[in-house]
């Protein structure tokens, strides 16, 4: 989304938001609040981010690189990463993905999405991320309400409650089902944390037994925010990866 300015006749700004593509439509929103009040229109107007788009991005980005890359996918980045090398896989030298939220067998959001979405377009994002992390992400609820008991955890989810809810979707979208992976022959290490939601433990178990070139490496003691908490060590499995597929 791109944020316009004009100067009015008076010399004051005007600010409008510029979001899709294809006709023009300019949407003059009622007073006593701004354009986002017609975020719930304008979403049903706008098509969707795909991950399909999101692989061509990556693809893109390859092309400017010494091929092949060692392409290094997290969370929703490693869905977008599997199918990135589905487009180009030329592009690549091997695949390092930590727990691909994939929809192997059941969608990743489902009715939990839609709920999830429900309560964003009510006004509440909050609600809509407490969702997510307790019915989609399936932390305990106790740890979920703990955790949103703090005013700065409530603030920091709300901020990017609507880029989470449309990266569930732009994933469920996708659909259940790996048979597509089958002819994906490139060097791909599968992580997971040995703490992580066990959900996504089983889906990257589906993805190794769909992928005909995969292992799964596990993290002793982390979850799915080794980034976050053991960098040097998620850093180190990167390494090792890369020294093996580049014969360093």
């Amino acid at each position: 989304m791109t944020e316009l300015h004009v100067s009015a006749d008076d010399g004051r700004s005007i600010a409008a938001l510029d979001d899709g593509s294809g006709p023009n439509l300019l949407v003059v929103h009622p007073g006593g609040g701004d354009a986002t009040t017609w975020d719930g229109v304008t979403r049903h107007l706008i098509d969707p981010h795909s991950v399909i788009t999101e692989a061509s991005d990556i693809v893109a980005v390859a092309g400017l690189l010494k091929p092949p890359a060692l392409l290094v996918g997290h969370s929703s980045g490693a869905v977008a990463a599997l199918e990135a090398a589905l487009l180009d896989p030329s592009a690549f030298a091997g695949l390092f993905l930590y727990e691909p939220p994939m929809p192997t067998k059941e969608l990743i959001a489902g009715t939990a999405g839609e709920r999830a979405r429900a309560a964003f377009d009510g006004g509440d994002p909050v609600e809509a991320m407490r969702i997510h992390m307790r019915d989609i992400v399936r932390m305990p609820a106790k740890v979920v309400d703990a955790r949103f008991a703090d005013q700065h955890v409530r603030a920091a989810f709300s901020a990017y409650a609507a880029a989470q809810i449309a990266d569930n979707e732009a994933i469920d979208a996708l659909g259940t089902g790996v048979d597509r992976f089958a002819t994906l022959d490139l060097p791909t290490t599968l992580v997971e944390g040995d703490l992580s939601p066990a959900h996504l433990r089983e889906r990257l178990t589906d993805m190794a037994a769909a992928l005909p070139n995969a292992r799964i490496v596990t993290l002793p003691g982390q979850g799915h925010t080794a980034h976050l908490n053991a960098p040097d060590t998620l850093a180190d499995a990167i390494r090792d990866i890369a020294g093996q597929i580049f014969h360093l």
